[in-house]
């Protein structure tokens, strides 16, 4: 029993110091002109349905939940969104080159198409998230007519 209670003690204080190494959030005041919604004319369903799926781990600035205060949680957002944005980051869409465009549109398409994305672990919690069948038929047109229009 004293083994135990020595190592819930020690669970503790450890949980207790790792709430002293916080994560440096993906927050900004500003939407740069290079974002995907003003570089493109994204109708508004399309738009919304971005925002709320998307743009959390996709862009620069993300809306935090409540449980990205306490670590470990914490760590595995930063890494989440450090991940997301390293692949697609809609606020630098502007930037990239029409062939990479491309090849991001055709990536796009393909993991929402196969029920890649927004990920599991987001939608578990983040339920408005999930695409509904209208939704993502929309953003699926319009994204493969951005594709199109790019070829």
């Amino acid at each position: 029993m004293k083994v135990l209670k020595f190592i819930a003690w020690i669970a503790l204080i450890a949980f207790v110091v790792i709430q002293f190494f916080p994560i440096d959030y993906n927050q900004s005041e500003t939407v740069p002109q290079t974002d995907f919604m003003l570089v493109n004319k994204v109708p508004v369903t399309v738009e919304k349905s971005l925002q709320v799926s998307c743009y959390d781990c996709h862009s620069n600035n993300t809306d935090y939940p409540w449980y990205s205060k306490i670590q470990p949680s914490a760590w595995y957002l930063e890494d989440h969104i450090k991940n997301g944005k390293k692949e697609l980051n809609f606020n630098e869409w502007g930037n990239l080159s029409d062939r990479r465009k491309n090849s991001k549109l055709r990536s796009i398409i393909k993991q929402i198409e196969n029920g890649e994305m927004p990920l599991d672990s987001y939608t578990l919690i983040h339920k408005d998230a999930i695409f509904s069948k209208e939704e993502k038929e929309a953003v699926l047109n319009y994204m493969k007519t951005l594709k199109d229009d790019l070829e």
